[in-house]
């Protein structure tokens, strides 16, 4: 017998059981210049993704305001593959620093390449590329804990 996801299942007293988290930290290794209106990109379910220092998953960026976890997402640009150096666990809704902008919070993750790498979906103002966005190889990534603006109560 299959366990039930607690998460899409609804079985936990809270929409957000994370309490607190120490900061991701990656750098960029390559720079991405691609973006499509017809991506297709069907985001996960799960509002968080362990990411193991060493590994290396794609950052991208999306500006449509219905994005999050299991929603299709048609609107994708392509910033760049990120390596993890400081491995933790990134939720949706972490603050994106890259270098010195804010690129946004995340919205999701996507699987379809895994395990060769993830997507990870950020909703952020500009849909721009990496390419755009002046990104450098080496350039620092941050994914930061930003509490939820009032606790859920229990159900």
């Amino acid at each position: 017998m299959k366990s039930i996801d607690p998460h899409q299942e609804q079985v936990l007293n809270t929409d957000n059981p994370y309490v607190d988290k120490r900061a991701v930290e990656g750098r960029i290794v390559c720079v991405l210049d691609a973006r499509s209106e017809r991506r297709g990109m069907q985001v996960e379910p799960h509002p968080s993704r362990a990411v193991p220092a060493g590994e290396i998953h794609e950052l991208a960026v999306t500006d449509d305001p219905e994005a999050g976890p299991g929603a299709r997402v048609e609107r994708v640009a392509y910033v760049g593959f990120v390596e993890i150096v400081r491995g933790g666990v990134i939720l949706t809704g972490d603050q994106v620093t890259l270098g010195p902008r804010q690129l946004g919070r995340v919205v999701g993750f996507d699987c379809t390449h895994f395990p060769n790498h993830m997507n990870i979906l950020v909703r952020g103002s500009h849909w721009q590329t990496g390419r755009e966005l002046e990104v450098v190889v080496d350039e620092p990534v941050v994914f930061t804990f930003t509490p939820p603006d009032a606790p859920t109560p229990p159900r």
